[in-house]
């Protein structure tokens, strides 16, 4: 005997209309383990970004030995380049920030390899803990801090490389208005 079970699909809430990116329509896509991509020679795609830098950082004998902590300013070292990105690999001691900044035409993974960092947006503060990654798109202003009294390391991949870091007069985390 055949049967078949009909189903019927539960209506979905529609979508904000002040969607601001793919990843607010689609989700996170670092959320969803099945969807992400295991890292090619040479990544293309978003997923195979974050799978690079996932790869790296379970690979603590690649990064572990060149880390340095420095009081005076953030410690950073590029680990890796190849067509069309580079990877960077930073230290940051208790207090230390990066400053309101953006990534000019740059999209980026950021991903946290020890310690915990704070990211503010303008949309809000996040903590980061170790394992955590952010991926953002050109346009995208943060700031990011160890808040913590350890140490933090993190990776940082940018495609394509890095060539401007616009820095911001205020907080992205708290946007200033001036009177007009």
């Amino acid at each position: 005997m055949n049967t078949t079970t009909a189903t019927t699909a539960t209506p979905q809430p529609a979508a904000p209309a002040d969607c601001e990116s793919d990843l607010q329509i689609a989700g996170d896509i670092l959320a969803v383990q099945h969807l992400l991509q295991p890292a090619r020679e040479h990544p293309v795609t978003v997923a195979e970004f974050a799978g690079l830098a996932r790869d790296l950082a379970g690979d603590r004998a690649a990064w572990e030995h060149l880390v340095r902590y420095d009081a005076t300013t953030r410690w950073y070292h590029r680990l890796r380049t190849g067509p069309g990105y580079e990877v960077w690999l930073l230290s940051w001691v208790p207090g230390q920030g990066s400053g309101p900044h953006g990534h000019g035409a740059s999209s980026g993974i950021l991903t946290v390899l020890d310690g915990e960092l704070t990211e503010h947006t303008a949309r809000g503060t996040l903590a980061l803990g170790a394992g955590a990654q952010r991926v953002f798109a050109p346009g995208y202003a943060h700031e990011v801090v160890n808040d913590t009294l350890d140490g933090a390391v993190s990776l940082h991949v940018y495609f394509p490389g890095l060539t401007e870091m616009p820095m911001h007069s205020c907080s992205p985390a708290h946007p200033r208005t001036v009177p007009a």
